[in-house]
């Protein structure tokens, strides 16, 4: 075969897997032009025409529209030039699909309502802009008038969720979840009294931060006895209370004492609420950090222990 064999319609569909109806609209568009026509008037494609045809449907499986292509195949427009376009566009596309993926996936698994589901979607294609917005809105009402802003910073910035340009279906999902979350009236108290209760120190003049840190305090203390598997309303765990209230006395104003461990009680409670690790956790997806560590085991004991020893 040379290159002055032509073929018709129906052989050039055959020899390439493309419908007679897609060639002949093909060429009507002007992208792949007759090299003739038979003398009964049908058109004639040349060898030319198989590899147009194929570069055509090359460039349509791409995402390529038809004016696009034509002026590739005119020489009007480089061929790299309009793939980065269209890349950049499958990008964006790429982002959408996966926002959309990532709520259905959401509504599927929590069997959410069409109320929930509304909300998920609006708050998982939210622009940049506007989850920072969100997210300050969150920090003020969490932050907001408690301490200084050079004692917070680094607080603020630990808790501020940064959902990175093409997130995974995970991290769209966790920041749903972070986003809901964090709109939560009850949530934001919570955790507005918690930042409270760690900046008390700093306000009236006490310790570094590293002495104020109730959890901290908690999981050196109590980690071991878990380990040991030492039961907390038991007479070994005595000393370990003990040591606990004294380790706690400059957070509480007091001595070891009924009311000390009373007030004890109620912070580690607080502080125990399953949404403030929730959201640590959530954190932690979307910024592709480390998983932190639970606090679940040492505060389960630490509240057991105490309740054991003020009430009944």
């Amino acid at each position: 075969m040379n290159g002055h064999t032509l073929h018709s319609i129906g052989e050039l569909a055959r020899r390439t897997g493309t419908t007679v109806k897609t060639i002949r609209f093909y060429s009507d568009c002007g992208l792949i032009p007759p090299a003739g026509r038979s003398p009964a008037g049908y058109r004639l494609y040349d060898n030319d025409a198989v590899a147009r045809l194929g570069l055509v449907r090359t460039l349509r499986d791409l995402g390529l529209d038809l004016a696009a292509i034509r002026k590739v195949m005119d020489r009007e427009l480089a061929l790299p030039e309009v793939a980065a376009v269209h890349a950049d566009a499958l990008d964006v596309q790429i982002r959408i699909l996966r926002l959309r993926r990532a709520v259905l996936t959401a509504v599927a698994k929590r069997g959410a309502t069409p109320e929930e589901t509304h909300l998920m979607h609006e708050l998982a294609k939210l622009p940049e802009a506007e989850r920072r917005e969100l997210v300050g809105d969150f920090l003020d009402a969490a932050f907001g008038g408690v301490g200084t802003s050079s004692m917070l910073t680094g607080v603020m910035r630990s808790m501020t969720p940064e959902l990175p340009d093409n997130p995974d279906t995970e991290q769209v999902q966790a920041w749903v979840e972070l986003a809901e979350l964090s709109q939560d009236p009850d949530f934001r108290a919570l955790v507005r009294r918690l930042v409270q209760e760690q900046t008390a120190g700093f306000i009236q003049g006490g310790p570094p931060a590293l002495h104020n840190d109730l959890a901290a305090i908690v999981r050196d203390q109590i980690a071991p006895a878990v380990a040991a598997g030492v039961e907390p309303a038991s007479l070994q765990a005595d000393p370990i209370v003990t040591v606990l209230m004294n380790r706690c006395a400059h957070l509480l104003g007091r001595r070891d004492d009924a009311k000390s461990r009373e007030q004890l009680l109620v912070r580690l409670e607080r502080m125990n609420d399953p949404r403030r690790e929730r959201f640590s956790s959530l954190l932690a997806v979307i910024n592709g950090w480390p998983g932190p560590e639970s606090l679940r085991p040492v505060l389960d004991w630490a509240v057991d222990a105490l309740r054991a020893r003020t009430q009944g």
